[in-house]
């Protein structure tokens, strides 16, 4: 396995700021903004730690699946071939690499499951999309994977518009999103259709042609309320639809558009979710946009969605 040089030189935990946390890390995370000199790893709200994670989930727990067990505080996931994390508490994630495996791969795991995980923990709405600053709101989209979600982020950025956070969006309890950090992820042929040359750009993990896209230059580094949640689908027709969502319908979107639902299953925390679902679902307009499958004019989609968003300030 790699190691951090940072962390060799220094003798000390890295930290960083991410979500709203200062997070001390024994992993280099190349993708987070660094806290600064004066930020205190003794004093972080989350440690990242290379250590002894149970080899066989957790017996006093329940299994959700052959990698996953859960307790009402803490989550064991296991990737195999790359490692297993052990998620407690909020405050705290364990990494124990398997073989010798590449830092790259164990971040995507570590900043996706894992640390959607601790935001559950935490008492957030993880939703799994992108969030974009419109004024002084955010725009959310989800959907499922493949429907576009970051080819509309990097879009929008283009546009103008900043990233607030990309694949793991927490919201408070006061329906804001909470800055993640200035990267999206992009597949090649996202970034072909874009015009982003991928040539410089960082494989997010080495045998995918998924690159990690900066976007410092365009990154929203406050919490921003949420106004707008649109999801995204596709269908075989030549048209593009959006559909408003009213009344009792709101709720089902937002819930089934939840960061790794099922990880809530044994965690105590299913009536809380159900209770930030529905606050959110008072609070935004929320649409579906169904575009053509194979072939649609992105510049025009985002035409339409900054035209609907407009009628909805």
């Amino acid at each position: 396995m790699e190691r951090s040089a940072a962390k060799e030189r220094s003798g000390r935990p890295l930290t960083y700021a991410c979500y709203g946390l200062t997070i001390a890390s024994d992993l280099a995370l190349p993708e987070l903004i660094e806290a600064g000199p004066d930020a205190d790893p003794q004093n972080a709200d989350v440690r990242i730690r290379l250590g002894v994670v149970p080899t066989e989930g957790l017996p006093e727990g329940r299994q959700l699946g052959p990698f996953l067990w859960v307790t009402p505080d803490r989550l064991w996931l296991r990737v195999p071939e790359v490692a297993r994390y052990l998620v407690s508490g909020g405050d705290s994630i364990v990494v124990a690499p398997e073989g010798d495996i590449d830092e790259d791969s164990l971040r995507v795991f570590l900043l996706g499951s894992a640390l959607g995980a601790l935001l559950f923990q935490r008492g957030f709405l993880v939703l799994h999309g992108n969030a974009i600053r419109i004024g002084d709101q955010c725009m959310v989209c989800v959907g499922h994977s493949g429907a576009g979600k970051s080819t509309l982020a990097a879009a929008l950025m283009h546009r103008g518009y900043e990233i607030l956070a990309d694949d793991v969006v927490p919201v408070d309890a006061e329906c804001r999103v909470l800055p993640g950090f200035p990267r999206l992820k992009l597949w090649q042929d996202a970034a072909g259709r874009l015009d982003i040359d991928t040539a410089g750009l960082r494989r997010i993990r080495p045998d995918l042609e998924k690159f990690n896209y900066p976007v410092h230059d365009r990154y929203a580094g406050r919490p921003l309320p949420v106004r707008w949640v649109y999801i995204l689908d596709s269908h075989h027709l030549s048209e593009t639809r959006f559909e408003t969502i009213a009344g009792m319908d709101r709720f089902r979107p937002l819930r089934n558009n939840t960061y790794r639902v099922r990880f809530l299953e044994g965690m105590a925390l299913k009536a809380e979710h159900l209770r930030l679902c529905g606050r959110l679902a008072g609070r935004v307009q929320l649409t579906r946009v169904i575009r053509p499958r194979h072939s649609f004019d992105l510049d025009a989609l985002v035409d339409r969605i900054l035209d609907d968003a407009a009628a909805s300030p």
